[in-house]
């Protein structure tokens, strides 16, 4: 079998490739070297173009603002954007919440949210990992109260990434402590405007601030704003996790890497250059790149079960593993080449490739960790992929 892209698609890819060359400023190396508010002044800007030229939500019903294109088109475009470094695509709303919406949402959240979305005028964030329940998703204990008409919540979230920006939260709340673990659980649509929410900002080792702690203190929320049936939260949240799995940024962000990392070794201005004959470094980048290849056709597959009608759960574990593996390793391998030109910050005046390496690499050290750390992505794929049974529980958890 040989797997190719159609005429319309490639000619699609290339259009993307223009409109960022027009978009993102000179010798642009990602956002990471840039300030976060300088960052977020991009990603709006970038984002309404998207919008103007139809590509944000392209992929969605047109009922919705859409264009009712393929899911591999859809693909084409997150994936040249991942791969340029691009900001815009709001991953939360337009590829998690938004198909979930479609799936599980009454014809009111429908109406209320998916045209904002669909218009790039509302910002996401998702309100899963708890201070003491992260991978243990089914453990969460931010508790939501039904009194009358509203929802009151209580409660903390961490490593909410774009917290601070977002003006809308999908959340996983416990609305019936008795039940089982994965039972109890509802999904919530909240305002982060809404009284008794405060944010505090996490900066990252690479001092970044993306991710946020969130607060809830009697937090009052419509009961309207509950998705799909009280205490079937895990079915929806399970949905989600499903979309953001199965993106093929990690892979592209590797793409990206390796070839970077090839172009500077070939540079005769590089301090590095002697490195393209040595057989260990030949030998070492035909294996990286190799697997940069197996993630990036992982994702493709993904996005063409989609494009049969199929849902698919192992095989987006597969694409998660194998993009945020290779990821990593191609970052370390070029910090590795780069030896202590590798370790210098964006400011020195003898910093190479401006220093993206080392701020890429502290980055991508979360990427391995949220949406479920690999090794719960491992075990999906042990299970649901290739049969085996669950792994026991620890002592002292076996009948929790």
């Amino acid at each position: 079998m040989r797997f190719d892209f159609t005429t319309e698609e490639t000619d699609f890819r290339n259009q993307i490739s223009t409109f960022l060359d027009e978009m993102l400023p000179k010798n642009w190396g990602g956002p990471a070297g840039l300030s976060d508010d300088d960052g977020w002044a991009l990603d709006q800007r970038l984002r309404k173009e998207l919008v103007k030229r139809g590509w944000l939500v392209m992929g969605w019903p047109k009922e919705y603002g859409g264009a009712d294109s393929s899911p591999m088109m859809n693909t084409i475009l997150a994936d040249e954007m991942a791969y340029r470094r691009a900001p815009g695509l709001d991953g939360f709303g337009t590829r998690m919440l938004g198909p979930t919406l479609m799936a599980f949402g009454n014809e009111e959240q429908r109406a209320q949210h998916l045209g904002a979305i669909a218009r790039g005028e509302v910002q996401w964030c998702q309100g899963y990992s708890e201070p003491n329940s992260g991978s243990d998703l089914a453990s969460i204990q931010t508790s939501a109260e039904l009194y009358g008409d509203e929802f009151v919540i209580n409660g903390a979230k961490i490593w909410t990434s774009m917290g601070h920006r977002a003006d809308m939260m999908f959340m996983l709340v416990r609305t019936n402590p008795d039940e089982p673990r994965h039972a109890g659980i509802s999904l919530l649509l909240v305002d982060m405007k809404t009284p008794g929410i405060d944010v505090q900002p996490i900066v990252n080792m690479a001092g970044v601030h993306h991710f946020n702690q969130v607060i809830f203190d009697n937090v009052c929320v419509p009961k309207e704003n509950l998705v799909g049936d009280l205490n079937d939260g895990w079915r929806v949240g399970m949905t989600i996790l499903n979309h953001e799995r199965s993106g093929i940024e990690f892979a592209a962000g590797a793409r990206a890497a390796i070839e970077e990392l090839i172009a500077y070794i070939n540079n005769p201005d590089s301090p590095v250059h002697s490195a393209k004959s040595d057989p260990a470094v030949r030998i070492k980048l035909a294996e990286l790149s190799t697997e940069v290849e197996a993630a990036r056709l992982l994702c493709y597959d993904v996005t063409w079960r989609h494009g049969q009608g199929l849902e698919p759960s192992f095989e987006a574990s597969m694409s998660k593993v194998a993009g945020t593996d290779i990821y990593q390793k191609v970052l370390e391998y070029g910090l590795e080449i780069l030896g202590m030109y590798g370790g210098l910050e964006p400011a020195s005046p003898q910093v190479e490739l401006q220093g993206r390496f080392l701020k890429l690499r502290m980055l991508s050290t979360a990427t391995t960790i949220f949406s479920g750390t690999n090794e719960i992505q491992k075990n999906i794929i042990a299970q649901r992929g290739l049969g085996l049974p669950r792994p026991p529980r620890p002592p002292g958890l076996a009948n929790k």
